[in-house]
């Protein structure tokens, strides 16, 4: 993916980037409900993955704003192109392992493409975490717990610059479908506004997904 670099002398955030940087654990973290009514409805109607309508709709979003693309580079920030989302996958015996998925503006390609992933994981359930790419958007499944609050697992590095989203148990609540959604992120990248963004783009694009 191609990147580019931000000039941090003349960017807005100069004096917040530095401000955080001191800190040990510069990251924060946002749990909110999104509507997955019409999500629900087309996954059951054509027969798609309800989680991979999920992760293409909230990789779409996350690729829509672009500080959910910026990545520390040691005494740099380095903006992204496209980012890709990669998820924990359940297995038959009750361990996960990771997938990596290509994100495609298409939503039939991406689907294919998506199962053609998680099958391939079930087939070879290799334990591999892709620890050293920065160029993605970590997700976690919790399906089994409407939660209210959500804390990734991470490493104490102050750099880690990956946001970690967890999809939790979808419920009904009058007429509708929520499933609520939690966000990480480093707060020397982002700031509140910025996920309040991801969160409206999310909400679109589960409102609107179409064949």
């Amino acid at each position: 993916m191609g990147t580019r670099e931000i000039n941090i002398e003349t960017w807005k955030r100069k004096d917040t980037y530095r401000f955080f940087r001191t800190y040990d654990s510069p990251f924060f973290n946002i749990t909110a409900n999104v509507d997955v009514t019409h999500a629900y409805r087309f996954a059951k109607e054509n027969n798609y993955s309800f989680f991979l309508l999920c992760l293409y709709a909230s990789s779409k979003a996350a690729n829509n704003v672009e500080e959910f693309r910026y990545r520390i580079r040691e005494d740099k920030i380095i903006c992204y192109d496209e980012v890709q989302p990669g998820s924990t996958i359940l297995m038959d015996d009750e361990t996960f392992r990771y997938g990596y998925f290509k994100f495609h503006n298409d939503l039939k390609e991406f689907h294919r493409l998506g199962l053609e992933t998680i099958n391939h994981i079930k087939i070879h359930p290799v334990f591999e975490p892709h620890s050293e790419k920065d160029d993605a958007i970590y997700y976690t499944v919790i399906p089994w717990i409407s939660f209210t609050a959500f804390e990734h697992a991470k490493m104490h590095n102050a750099t880690d610059s990956v946001p970690r989203i967890g999809f939790g148990k979808y419920y009904g609540q009058s007429d509708k479908m929520l499933m609520p959604v939690s966000v990480q992120v480093n707060h020397a990248l982002m700031d509140g506004i910025h996920v309040a963004k991801y969160y409206e783009k999310f909400q679109d694009a589960l409102n609107n997904l179409s064949l």
